[in-house]
């Protein structure tokens, strides 16, 4: 049976990164590991490690995208949370069986070789969640 091992990150969407991090990093003292654009998400993303997860502040790159859209929608503020789970496939599957939509049926794979698919909100009373799996060495 999958199971979820810990909380990988907090989404946060931004429209201006350089402002978010202004608080982030230099307010909170947060260090910026790295800013990484990710053009499947058309998003910029700076991921700021926080003990055993992260906080991770994305701008939408194009104002066509998913991420843009919702930042228009409902504003700057949180995202998504991110669980890391063991098996994503199986986990999804297990989802399926019990009625959960899903953003993504299948997982799919960032550039790190990370597998990662979305839960809709609708089935998560209002919360979009994301789930890992790390690439395996």
């Amino acid at each position: 049976m999958p199971t979820i091992r810990r909380i990988d990150h907090l989404a946060v969407v931004v429209s201006d990164l350089e402002a978010s991090l202004a608080f982030w990093r230099d307010a909170l003292g947060i260090p910026l590991a790295e800013v990484r654009q990710v053009p499947a998400e058309a998003a910029e993303v700076a991921f700021l490690p926080v003990a055993d997860s992260e906080i991770e502040l994305v701008r939408p790159t194009t104002e066509e995208s998913g991420l843009a859209k919702y930042l228009v929608k409902r504003g700057p503020g949180m995202h998504h949370i991110c669980l890391e789970v063991d098996d994503l496939a199986g986990m999804l599957q297990q989802l399926k069986a019990k009625g959960i939509r899903l953003i993504n049926e299948e997982p799919r794979v960032a550039t790190d070789g990370k597998k990662y698919a979305f839960i809709h909100p609708e089935s998560t009373h209002g919360v979009l969640v994301e789930l890992y799996e790390l690439a395996r060495p």
